[in-house]
């Protein structure tokens, strides 16, 4: 592990910003696809798992089921793999916008737009679990925006006071470190080193100290201390984001960030062994195995739209990802599936499911994500753009 970040760390140091990598506003227009790629399965991924598992395909529609699932405890899925992601794309803009923002206002100026830029995302965040609808008591404090607030909020201010080789050691330092907590610090009345739901240190932590409604009763998977490696998951798009705005080829960028990512994902499942990888409590192996796939999928789109300019299969993304936040929103106060049932369910459904088990569960999930890519068009095209 510590070879792998070490390298990516070097390549990230010796990094300088390339003419044309960007547009005049900092965006790269794989970045934005990439969002968008992860948003859409942020707004509809569950409905393409239901309806894969019911549908009659055999073996491979099983697969997908599972796949589009996200794992009870133990394990990774592709759905486990779709809010570390955003996390981790969050810090690659991080390092492409900080920077210019910076030399733009200041760094006073520059602090207050971060620090308010998170505390509108937290409320908002807030705001989408029920805000002040049943009392302080029972409002989700954590949960999926407030932690990207508190990830954004301490990765932006880290990278703009250390210098890329403090950052990485402070990657490695959080994941290490949150590993000699989780493993070694004794939870009262279970004892060390135990990683089960209920009776692991970070659920224990939620029980006690996180106030307000939790999503699992007593603890939470935007909890207290898995927050602090999902930091790691930031500043691991930081590295990224820098090591693309060196003067390599795109090429080499590609190779250097798909076999590094595949080789965080071994290193990742190897260390699960003894720290299993599980998202809802964010353990260091899960940083490194989402990391993996982050990296690699960060390249391959890179290599694709800013590279070889090969755009038009990602213009749907693309779309989405200018508005991501946007389209989040929407899906959080609008259910975009039952809308889509006044079309496509009911007697509809069921006629579809009468000629194939599942067909009328698959067309719905594939008309929830129509209507995602059709709303983020309207906007796009009509230059609407959601920002903090």
């Amino acid at each position: 592990m510590l070879l792998v970040v070490i390298k990516l760390g070097s390549l990230a140091m010796s990094a300088t910003t390339t003419p044309g990598i960007a547009t005049s506003s900092n965006r790269l227009e794989s970045l934005d696809a990439l969002r968008g790629f992860d948003m859409l399965w942020i707004a509809g991924g569950d409905f393409f798992g239901v309806a894969f598992d019911r549908l009659n395909g055999g073996v491979i529609s099983k697969f997908l089921g599972y796949e589009l699932k996200h794992t009870s405890w133990a394990g990774f899925t592709f759905e486990d793999l779709i809010f570390p992601l955003f996390v981790f794309i969050v810090g690659v803009s991080i390092s492409l916008s900080i920077t210019s923002l910076v030399n733009r206002v200041g760094h006073k100026e520059a602090i207050k737009h971060i620090v308010r830029r998170s505390l509108l995302m937290y409320l908002l965040g807030v705001f989408l679990y029920g805000g002040f609808t049943s009392g302080l008591e029972h409002m989700r404090l954590l949960g999926v925006l407030q932690r990207i607030s508190i990830c954004y909020l301490v990765t932006s201010l880290l990278f703009m006071y250390l210098k890329p080789r403090y950052l990485i050691i402070t990657f490695i330092t959080i994941l290490i470190g949150y590993w000699a907590i989780m493993k070694l610090i004794p939870v009262p009345g279970i004892g060390v080193g135990n990683f089960e739901e209920g009776k692991n240190l970070a659920n224990w932590v939620d029980k006690q100290w996180l106030p307000g409604r939790l999503w699992n009763k007593d603890h939470d998977p935007e909890g207290i201390l898995s927050t602090i490696p999902a930091i790691a998951t930031c500043l691991f798009g930081v590295c990224a984001g820098m090591y693309l705005k060196s003067v390599r080829t795109e090429k080499v960028k590609l190779w250097t960030m798909f076999l590094g990512g595949i080789a965080c994902v071994i290193i990742g499942f190897v260390w699960g062994m003894y720290f299993p990888v599980i998202k809802k409590i964010w353990t260091s192996s899960f940083v490194l195995v989402s990391g993996g796939y982050s990296l690699a999928l960060l390249g391959v789109f890179y290599y694709l739209i800013d590279g070889l300019n090969i755009k038009t299969w990602a213009t749907p993304f693309k779309w989405i990802g200018a508005n991501a936040l946007t389209i989040y929103v929407l899906t959080n106060i609008v259910s975009f599936h039952t809308l889509c049932s006044r079309f496509v369910g009911g007697l509809v459904s069921h006629q579809l499911n009468s000629l194939w088990t599942g067909l009328g569960d698959l067309t719905l999930a594939l008309f929830n994500a129509m209507l995602c890519v059709l709303i983020a068009r309207f906007l796009y095209k009509r230059n609407i753009f959601l920002r903090l």
